[in-house]
């Protein structure tokens, strides 16, 4: 393949529930983003997702359509992270299918990944903030249990974090993506590798060498290279 045709490729509510959610100790889902949800709530990825949906502790759920958890499979050694859901991910309920995520999917596909089997595809939050515009730090702690929980079950060998929000979200990092992307980071025992975001390609359509879309092959082929390592 040439470095052309691989570019190219590029309520809950505040009464309790007459039944509780199905989490793995059968807590409740706490209404208030000051209450946490302790790690070890959940024992299955549906149980999780069935609380989501429910979620009311931050204001993105008095806005949203759909909660948009995952996709893929809860057993895949690649996690992708993305910063929250935009227009078409709200009406769908999935994460990353809009230009972003058919960009994101031709980019796994470049090096044989396949998103259903190979990755598992989330965000820092499950809802669409209005307008696209950035999830308030508020938001993303009121979210970031649900994430934590979902690293725990999924346990994967590797995490994309695909821009800098994604970054700061899990690690606290707050240095630019553009600063980090490539680096390997060690994140509580995840080796984590910061990417751009697919939409940030989108943007900057030049294939020229240094490129933001020549940066993310050399990055997805690192990342590659490391999964075959992992996974002889």
């Amino acid at each position: 393949m040439t470095d052309e045709a691989q570019i190219n490729l590029f309520e809950w509510s505040t009464q309790s529930p007459a039944t509780p959610p199905s989490g793995g100790d059968g807590a409740r889902i706490p209404t208030s983003a000051q209450v946490p949800i302790p790690p070890g709530t959940y024992t299955h990825i549906e149980a999780l997702a069935q609380d989501c949906r429910q979620c009311q502790r931050c204001d993105l759920s008095q806005t949203r359509t759909h909660v948009v958890v995952s996709r893929g499979s809860p057993q895949a050694p690649l996690m992708i992270i993305g910063e929250g859901p935009g227009q078409q991910e709200d009406e769908t309920g999935l994460p990353f299918v809009g230009r972003a995520g058919q960009l994101l999917e031709k980019i796994l596909a470049a090096v044989q990944l396949e998103p259903e089997r190979d990755t598992y595809i989330c965000n820092m939050v499950k809802c669409r903030p209005p307008g696209n515009r950035t999830p308030t730090p508020d938001e993303t702690a009121a979210c970031r249990p649900y994430l934590l929980e979902q690293i725990r079950l999924v346990n994967p060998k590797i995490i994309l974090l695909t821009g800098a929000t994604a970054v700061k979200g899990l690690t606290g990092d707050k240095r630019g993506i553009t600063k980090i992307r490539g680096q390997w980071i060690t994140w509580q025992n995840h080796l984590c590798m910061p990417i751009l975001h697919p939409a940030y390609l989108l943007r900057n359509p030049s294939r020229k060498p240094g490129s933001p879309k020549w940066l993310m092959w050399q990055d997805i082929q690192l990342v590659k290279a490391k999964l075959n390592e992992l996974i002889p």
